[in-house]
Parts: C-alpha cells; sequence; structure tokens
C-alpha cells in the first residue's frame, strides 16, 4: 500500500473548526516577508474548505515571489471591499446592497479608509463619527447625519472588524471602544398611528374609492411589513382556516451604476410565523381573489402573489408606499375635517398595534403577530401605549399603609 503523501515543511494544509454560525475553515503555512524573516501564518474565517486553500496558495505564491504582506497592513476601505464580497451568502442582497451603499458615501471618502486596517482605532472611529454627524458625505452632496444613520455604520464597521478578529488578522475589534451615538440619540422616528376611529374612516373611504382597498385593510388588521405582504402567494393564505403564513419578504435593492431590483429573500427575522385573521378579513381576502381571478385566471393561482400588478409581477415596493400616501390625500378632500391625518404606510403597522395594546391585548400576542424577534422588542417601540394601572397601584398602596 502506498503511504499518504505528506506535505513538506512550511507547505501548510486547511483544517475546520466550529462557529456558531457553522463550519468554517483556517489555513497554516509558513511565508517569507520581503526582509527574508519566515513567518507563521493561521487565517480563519472561510466558508469552504476551497476557499481556504485558495488563500493560503496566494499567500504562498507572494511568498515566493518576496511580497507576502500582512494582511493587516491592507487598507481598511481595500478590506471592507474584500469583506463585502462574502457577505451575499449570509445576508438579504438588499441589506448587502445598503453595507456597500453607505460605506462607498460615508466611509470610503474619509481619511480613515486609506489607513492600514491595524490602524484603525476607535478614537479614529470616534473621529469619523463625530464628522459624519457634523457634515455628512464629504463629497457635499449630503447633510450631517442623523444619529441613527451614524450608528447604522457603526454596526456595519463593527461587523466588519468583528469578522477581522474571526480571520485572526486582528487581535481585537476596536469598534467595541469605540462611542457611537447612543440608542436612546438613534431612536426611529416618531411614529404616528392612527385612532381606531380614524383608520375605521380610511378603510370606509377605500372600500369605494381604492383599488389597493384589500391591501390596506390587510396590513391594517394584521401588522404585517410591507414587504411581507407583497412576497404572500395565494399558498400562503388559508381561507378556510383564517390564517396567513409569513413566509418571505421584497424589498429594493439599489447597486451603484447598476439597475435597481426587486428581491424576494427571508422576512426581516428570518423567522416565518403564522397570523391568525377574523371573518371580516377573509371576507375582503375572498372578495379579493374573485377579482383577480376575473381579471386573469392565473393571477387566483396557488402560486400567484396575492398582491402582485396585473402582469402577475412584484408591485415596486416605494410605488406601493407613494400610492397610500396618495390614497389618504384623496381620503382627506374627500371627507374634509372628518378625514384622519397623513402618515406613512408603515404606520398602518403601528396602528394595528397600538389599537390592540391600548385595548389590553396581551404583549406577547402581539408581538409574536408582528414578527419581533422577542418581545422586548415590542415593549420599547409600545409602552408607550400600554394601559396604565397607576391608580389601581396607587390605591393598593394606601390600602396596605393605612391611614398616616
Amino acid at each position: 500500500m502506498t503511504a499518504a503523501k505528506r506535505r513538506s515543511p512550511g507547505e501548510g494544509g486547511a483544517y475546520p473548526y466550529r462557529t456558531a454560525a457553522g463550519e468554517r475553515w483556517r489555513f497554516k503555512c509558513v511565508v517569507t516577508r520581503p526582509d527574508g524573516t519566515r513567518q507563521p501564518v493561521n487565517r480563519r474565517g472561510f466558508l469552504t474548505k476551497a476557499d481556504a486553500l485558495r488563500a493560503m496558495r496566494e499567500a504562498l505564491s507572494a511568498s515566493d515571489k518576496g511580497g507576502f504582506a500582512d494582511p493587516s497592513r491592507q487598507p481598511f476601505a481595500a478590506y471592507l471591499t474584500d469583506w463585502l464580497e462574502g457577505l451575499p451568502m449570509r445576508l438579504a442582497p438588499s441589506t448587502v446592497a445598503s453595507y456597500r451603499k453607505n460605506i462607498r458615501l460615508h466611509i470610503e471618502p474619509y481619511p480613515i479608509a486609506r489607513l492600514p486596517l491595524a490602524q484603525v482605532t476607535p478614537t479614529r472611529l470616534d473621529a469619523l463619527y463625530q464628522a459624519l454627524r457634523k457634515s455628512g458625505r464629504q463629497d457635499g452632496q449630503g447633510d450631517a447625519l442623523k444619529a441613527r444613520t451614524v450608528l447604522y455604520i457603526h454596526t456595519i464597521i463593527s461587523a466588519a472588524l468583528r469578522d477581522a478578529v474571526e480571520a485572526e488578522m486582528l487581535p481585537r475589534n476596536p469598534a467595541a471602544k469605540a462611542h457611537p451615538p447612543t440608542a436612546k440619540q438613534a431612536q426611529a422616528p416618531e411614529m404616528h398611528p392612527w385612532s381606531a376611529e380614524q383608520l375605521r374612516a380610511f378603510l370606509g373611504w377605500a372600500r369605494e374609492h381604492s383599488d389597493l382597498y384589500a391591501a390596506w385593510y390587510v396590513l391594517a388588521k394584521t401588522g404585517m411589513r410591507r414587504g411581507e405582504l407583497l412576497a404572500l402567494r395565494w399558498r400562503d393564505i388559508d381561507l378556510d382556516a383564517g390564517t396567513i403564513r409569513v413566509r418571505r419578504s421584497v424589498g429594493v435593492v439599489k447597486t451603484f451604476g447598476e439597475p435597481e431590483e426587486i428581491d424576494e429573500g427571508p422576512t426581516k427575522t428570518n423567522t416565518p410565523r403564522v397570523i391568525d385573521v377574523a371573518p371580516r378579513t377573509v371576507a375582503v381576502l375572498r372578495a379579493w381573489k374573485r377579482a383577480r381571478g376575473a381579471m386573469a385566471l392565473q393571477l387566483a393561482r396557488d402560486d400567484a402573489l396575492a398582491f402582485g400588478n396585473l402582469e402577475g409581477e412584484f408591485r415596486h415596493p416605494e410605488t406601493f408606499s407613494k400610492t397610500f400616501v396618495k390614497s389618504v390625500a384623496r381620503c382627506q378632500r374627500d371627507l374634509g375635517e372628518e378625514a384622519p391625518p397623513r402618515i406613512r404606510l408603515h404606520d398602518l403597522r403601528h396602528t394595528c398595534a397600538s389599537i390592540l395594546l391600548s385595548a389590553g391585548e396581551p404583549i406577547t400576542t402581539v408581538s409574536r403577530m408582528l414578527g419581533h424577534k422577542s418581545v422586548n422588542i415590542t415593549l420599547g417601540i409600545y409602552s408607550h401605549v400600554l394601559p396604565g394601572d397607576g391608580k389601581r397601584t396607587a390605591a393598593r398602596l394606601d390600602e396596605l399603609v393605612g391611614e398616616a
């Protein structure tokens, strides 16, 4: 039997290891640096054995030519570009496109982008965040950034540098010691939900005047996100059982220099859920399905989009939102003082949650309906609408303490 071929000293190899995200690969080899010294290299974070071996061959090839350079000397912007290339396997395309846009507009134009990766420090990151808060884009084409946007940019940088630590390109993550805007400073824009009476007024008007009455009705009665509604297919809606399975979402992917695309992917939390719907919502959906089928039989088939356009394709999410805003404006012209105030489409989701929570519905039930990762998220957003028990608590304290 022929003995297995052994690697020559320094030739190295690829080895698997486990992480919370699954199996990853690393390579080990010995290279020659430009000054002639020999240096062991151990790089981690590769998704496949082939990726690890390819990177090892590149390191050995550079070593043979006397040009191997420490990855930590790679410019920060160049590292971010390489890091982005590996993200499509881990995140939705719309998220990757958002990361790419923010890096291009808000990191690459600044001096920190040209520094070696090892020279990215908490102090330099703080200077970047302060510059973004003060002047925004360096090309002068944008205003100073809001705290929420700067915190989002910090989240991107932190994730990228965390992967650099995982790949042993850095000893520690400098973003962990930086000082981005706080969560309180970066709180979401103020919501403007309708009351139950205002929602009733709009839906009553929309029933007679809006072609998308069913869409507005379902959004208001289920609290679904825009992209989740637009991704629904008739097979996801069980009209007999009165349930909707939310399994996908659609969003707009905008890549600089390329036409925008509408991408279908998982929900925001990557977790499917089932929403129970009431008989009135079932009746609206049955009527909507009949109307779709009357226009073209294929629009009512199981695999058809429930709220697609007349060609059976995805509606453009941003156009869909603008259509809602225009509908509310028309409602105001028609109803005058009895019309509800103007809100965004996303505020229909807030309206659904606010009405239910104000009426005393369990927050855990509402949280599952909305598809939040945890009830703490729901509490953080809607704590101000939860009914208070202050008077009952005060009376109970009086009862326990008695007269002074």
